[in-house]
């Protein structure tokens, strides 16, 4: 069985760290250089940059700011906001990404991720999906940073998005996006056990077992969190060897 991995996130804006509940209400957590270079100390599997303003501002993601970072981790670099096309997605391979993450362009012109699978490798392609759990049961897709709501269905997006050629899913739910109180379980193993590419998911990470009960009961191959991590609420090597204490697969350094 393959390692499941954890991965601290850097939400940015205007270079700074940022991170909010239920995508608002946002308040400085950092440097990204010092807490990417941080976290690769720590143990973390892959680290994951987002430019969360980038596709609402229509400006490119700050390549200047990955290079950085990049330079000062050795492990795998996620990178994702305001990417439109494969010349972004060369920018930022050049700059040090190692695979690209991309939501609002890959849903309005869907045949960009076979465009970028067929250039980098569908291995280079994450499709972000921001989803929301609404009163008739539904989980359905967002855009643009969460502010606009689609009538397309999360699980029927991400099953057309294997087809084009995406090779990961970072799933973030936003009823549960710094809320702590877990991850969404339901929609998370829905998209884990019938899809063919790896699922992280997103929003929700409060304490260990909810880690622990992402992997477990929803199946996920990796899990995703920023503010537990940003603010030392949960220390990386700590969650390593609980969630090994688990019986899970966790690659633990040293070990």
């Amino acid at each position: 069985m393959l390692a499941k991995r954890i991965i601290p996130c850097l939400d940015i804006k205007n270079g700074r760290t940022v991170k909010g509940t239920n995508f608002i209400n946002l308040r400085d957590a950092g440097d990204p250089v010092e807490l990417a270079a941080s976290y690769a100390a720590q143990g973390a599997d892959e680290l994951v940059f987002l430019d969360i303003t980038a596709t609402v501002e229509k400006r490119a993601t700050l390549a200047e700011l990955v290079k950085r970072v990049a330079h000062t981790i050795n492990i795998p670099f996620t990178v994702g906001g305001g990417i439109k096309s494969v010349e972004d997605v060369s920018v930022l391979l050049q700059n040090g990404a190692d695979k690209i993450s991309i939501n609002t362009a890959a849903f309005n012109n869907p045949s960009i991720i076979t465009s970028i699978a067929n250039a980098a490798g569908s291995q280079c392609v994450v499709l972000a999906i921001d989803t929301k759990k609404e009163e008739d049961g539904e989980w359905y897709v967002y855009l643009n940073g969460g502010r606009t709501k689609t009538d397309t269905k999360c699980f029927g997006w991400a099953k057309r998005a294997v087809d084009l050629g995406a090779g990961e899913i970072l799933l973030t739910s936003m009823n549960h996006d710094g809320t702590k109180a877990g991850f969404a379980l339901d929609i998370t193993q829905l998209l884990s056990d019938n899809l063919p590419i790896p699922v992280i998911a997103s929003g929700g990470g409060g304490t260990m077992q909810h880690f622990a009960d992402v992997f477990i009961n929803a199946h996920a191959d990796a899990a995703l969190a920023a503010s537990v991590f940003h603010f030392k609420e949960i220390e990386i090597p700590q969650l390593k060897t609980y969630l090994a204490g688990k019986g899970l697969p966790i690659r633990i350094r040293g070990m």
